[in-house]
């Protein structure tokens, strides 16, 4: 069976190409993320499909290369601002007090790549949306989440797995970390539109299903 190659070192992604019981390798992409301002489908697509070309650039057997980029979206007026990760606690509050109840998008952009690479590389790139809604935060909640979870690692300054778990039966759950870590505090998520995995990272079914055409 080919090789599958994961272009990304994210404990997330790991997480949940395991939970679908994909055997793969980290081959760890050098290439440095486009992060704009505003959204657009072309730079999400050019992140995961640079991301896996550069892994495959290092592989010289037959393998399937996953890139991917996650972008957290926020409307304001007219334009689709980027959320990306934090630089401080400052920044991770301003974002989740801006996120405060409203709802959002996450977009997850998916490449695979063939190689050994040929002079016209075989790839195919898709994305996957979903909508995230959260209730209205006080600022105490806020500070709390980041002095407890430190977010700083993550676009939007949340990360969907502290908050919620997606169970056998295929329903979301409040987290135990989240409660036990915050007792008496309701998930800062009220609502999700879409696929759970696609905001932790990845989506597991739209990936399962592009290997499966790939």
């Amino acid at each position: 069976m080919e090789k599958i190659i994961l272009a990304s070192n994210s404990p997330r992604r790991k997480e949940i190409l395991k939970k679908g019981k994909i055997d793969f390798t980290v081959v760890k992409s050098n290439y440095k993320e486009v992060s704009p301002e505003f959204y657009s489908e072309d730079s999400i697509k050019k992140n995961s499909l640079n991301k896996a070309l550069d892994t495959a650039k290092q592989i010289d057997y037959a393998a399937t290369v996953i890139g991917a980029d996650t972008m957290v979206i926020l409307k304001e007026g007219n334009s689709s601002v980027c959320l990306l990760k934090p630089g401080s606690k400052s920044q991770a509050f301003l974002m989740l007090k801006n996120l405060s109840g409203k709802t959002h998008k996450v977009v997850t952009s998916i490449s695979l790549v063939k190689t050994p690479l040929a002079d016209t590389p075989k790839t195919l790139t898709e994305i996957e949306e979903t909508y995230v809604t959260f209730r209205a935060l006080n600022d105490n909640e806020i500070e709390k989440y980041i002095e407890i979870f430190n977010p700083l690692d993550k676009a939007g300054s949340y990360g969907v797995q502290d908050f919620l778990t997606f169970n056998k039966e295929g329903h979301y759950t409040a987290s135990d970390n989240f409660k036990n870590l915050m007792p008496g505090c309701e998930s800062f998520i009220s609502k999700i539109c879409g696929d759970y995995y696609n905001v932790m990272g990845i989506s597991l079914e739209k990936l399962q299903n592009m290997l499966e055409r790939f």
